[in-house]
């Protein structure tokens, strides 16, 4: 069978980047269409990988900028020729599972969120600071995108979720059926029978740990309000637009160390009292790096934490995005009630080699066939 990858864009590093790095491991003779590609900022390793862009890749400043061309995404991935393909894999947060198929053709799509500024616009528009024109502008074509991207869900063969709330969302805004195969997590990277040099022990210091990028919908100002007014010691890792507002309302207990190394940030996660993960995401991979390292995680209910975040088993959850409601569970917390053992073992249910297995197995199931599979 001939397979290709279909990807949003190759512009920006996150999760569903982290899905795309996997897809290409197991399948490197796969070719990679996305809507574009900024070569110069991605990783060097992937000039190797065979990527076809749209047309879009040449538009101004669409590496940069590229909300604005929000309603030209259809039209970009609609107009790729993919004859001569058996299967199609796309990994879709956006607009990529729009792709016209072959005849005879099966459409798998990883199915990372409906696309939120169709569905989620108004929460969307609020934590990328879109001003009220834009928010005018965009508003009117909200019913035409939801539409284009309902149709486009019906053409897909079969729907795979990241998690349970992504489940939901796509039976209640696309009305397919899904299973779940949750994303893959490099959980040796930072288990504590990691190698020495990476810095891991099971010795735990007197501080809770936010690690990610520092942007408005990641709700780091929740944590660092909290630590300040419970003057607990925190230490914010990473960084971005707004780290400046958080260190402004940031007490003396807070230390800001700004973007660290794989193994800086396995030594952070390992030795802390608790991974703080005040965000609302589809998963979440952090918080389940830190179950690999022994640590429990204080969450957000909602999204990916409720499959991941096992209350007084992994860690504890708070059901208001608050200060008041993250305070009311730090006060009462208690990292001698869990097992790193325990939290470990319970993290590898998301490692990486489950997620390429349970991939592969579905695949077959929908293909009758077995695609082999590189470097596993």
């Amino acid at each position: 069978m001939r397979l290709a990858l279909i990807h949003d864009w190759l512009n920006q590093i996150g999760g569903a980047e982290d899905v795309l790095e996997t897809l290409v491991e197991m399948f490197p003779d796969a070719p990679i269409y996305t809507s574009m590609y900024w070569r110069e900022k991605m990783p060097r390793h992937w000039q190797t990988w065979h990527i076809k862009t749209s047309f879009m890749d040449s538009l101004p400043l669409v590496h940069r900028f590229h909300q604005p061309y929000l309603f030209v995404y259809p039209f970009a991935f609609q107009n790729f020729d993919l004859s001569g393909y058996d299967l199609i894999l796309s990994n879709k947060s956006g607009f990529c599972h729009g792709i016209t198929k072959p005849k005879n053709a099966i459409h798998i799509c990883y199915c990372l969120t409906p696309t939120r500024y169709v569905w989620g616009f108004e929460d969307y528009a609020a934590r990328e600071g879109f001003g009220q024109l834009q928010r005018n502008i965009i508003r009117p074509s909200l019913d035409l995108l939801r539409r284009w991207d309902k149709a486009a869900a019906a053409r897909v063969d079969h729907f795979i979720a990241i998690s349970s709330d992504v489940q939901r969302r796509i039976a209640r805004y696309y009305e397919r059926e899904s299973v779940i195969i949750y994303p893959p997590v490099h959980t040796e990277r930072f288990n504590a029978s990691a190698p020495l040099s990476a810095g891991i022990s099971d010795q735990v210091e007197d501080y809770f740990l936010c690690l990610g990028r520092l942007i408005p919908y990641k709700r780091v100002d929740l944590a660092v309000q909290a630590c300040t007014q419970l003057r607990l010691p925190l230490i914010v890792a990473g960084d971005g637009r707004d780290r400046a507002r958080l260190e402004r309302m940031a007490g003396d207990t807070i230390k800001f160390v700004g973007r660290v190394s794989d193994d800086e940030a396995a030594r952070l996660m390992s030795r802390c009292r608790a991974f703080i993960f005040p965000g609302l995401e589809d998963f979440g991979i952090a918080p389940v790096q830190a179950m690999a390292a022994g640590r429990p995680v204080i969450a957000y209910a909602g999204g990916g934490a409720l499959d991941t975040v096992i209350e007084n088993k992994t860690g504890h959850l708070f059901h208001q995005p608050t200060v008041e409601s993250l305070v009311n569970v730090l006060k009462n917390f208690d990292a001698a009630q869990f097992r790193s053992k325990d939290i470990r073992d319970f993290a590898l249910k998301f490692d990486k080699q489950n997620f390429v297995r349970q991939l592969s197995s579905f695949i077959a199931q929908v293909t009758n066939n077995q695609l082999p599979i590189t470097n596993y």
